[in-house]
């Protein structure tokens, strides 16, 4: 577990991954690298709004979130009110699809993709991690 901690703390391996391990040792690393974790059950998500709203609730983002990809965007690279060295967000339940369309399903992991990106640009890793 200590080394997955070192690793979630390489900003150069943060990304969007897929992932077999058991979640709670994803958990446990996170938390002994103090990073703020976001877990997203997306087991009832069957729309881009439904989608949306699981996201927004895990984060507990500001109301406005739910309404559409750019607020989804907006906020997955504002997080003030989460502050912390780095973030995880585990997607689970959701598959390869996350539980959406296929161009939904596009324009999610572009945004997730963009959102590690930016906390890249802050020095702060941002792991999306599905299951």
């Amino acid at each position: 577990m200590d080394n997955l901690a070192t690793r979630l703390q390489n900003l150069n391996e943060a990304g969007v991954y897929s992932i077999t391990c058991d979640l709670s040792e994803v958990r446990a690393a996170a938390s002994g690298a103090d990073f703020t974790v976001f877990d997203a059950d997306l087991s009832c998500v069957h729309s881009k709004g439904e989608f949306l709203a699981t996201i927004a609730q895990s984060i507990s983002a500001p109301d406005w979130l739910h309404k559409n990809w750019d607020a989804l965007a907006d906020v997955l690279g504002d997080l003030s009110w989460q502050p912390a060295p780095g973030y995880v967000l585990i997607l689970r339940n959701g598959g390869d699809m996350l539980n959406l369309g296929s161009s939904d399903h596009d324009i999610a992991v572009e945004i997730l993709n963009d959102t590690v990106a930016y906390w890249k640009t802050q020095d702060k890793p941002f792991w999306v991690f599905f299951s």
